[in-house]
């Protein structure tokens, strides 16, 4: 079975309890690393100059303490290969139904099912709706 690694855990503990608990159901039925939690203003900067995201600090919900937002990828990366980010995110996105939380998943930032956005980042999930 799946585990997190030490570096991974690390950063889940940056986020939200809510996030928490999907991605630790997560990671019992496929494999993932987590990229990043929290961001500091030099990182959300760094991240918002190299085209990574969209938002400069303070605006993102990775700027929040803890963390309203985390990016993760199937493990090992490969970065090419999009289809292990769709399969990881519609096991993401069913373990927080399960569990009543709402998430934005990167790669459907309109939330219309299609891949029409103008921005995609399919690392990237963030809570929506109300804090709890």
């Amino acid at each position: 079975m799946p585990a997190f690694s030490r570096k991974s855990i690390d950063r889940l503990e940056t986020c939200d309890h809510r996030i928490q608990m999907v991605l630790k159901r997560a990671i019992t039925r496929v494999d993932f690393t987590v990229l990043c939690g929290h961001r500091g203003k030099e990182e959300q900067n760094d991240a918002y100059e190299r085209g990574a995201s969209k938002l400069q600090w303070p605006q993102s919900k990775h700027n929040r303490t803890p963390s309203l937002a985390v990016d993760i990828a199937p493990f090992p990366i490969d970065w090419d290969n999009l289809e292990r980010f769709r399969a990881l995110a519609a096991i993401i996105m069913d373990e927080a139904a399960k569990l009543n939380i709402k998430l934005r998943w990167g790669g459907d930032f309109n939330m219309n099912g299609k891949p029409d956005d103008k921005f995609v980042d399919m690392p990237h999930f963030e809570l929506t709706g109300r804090p709890t």
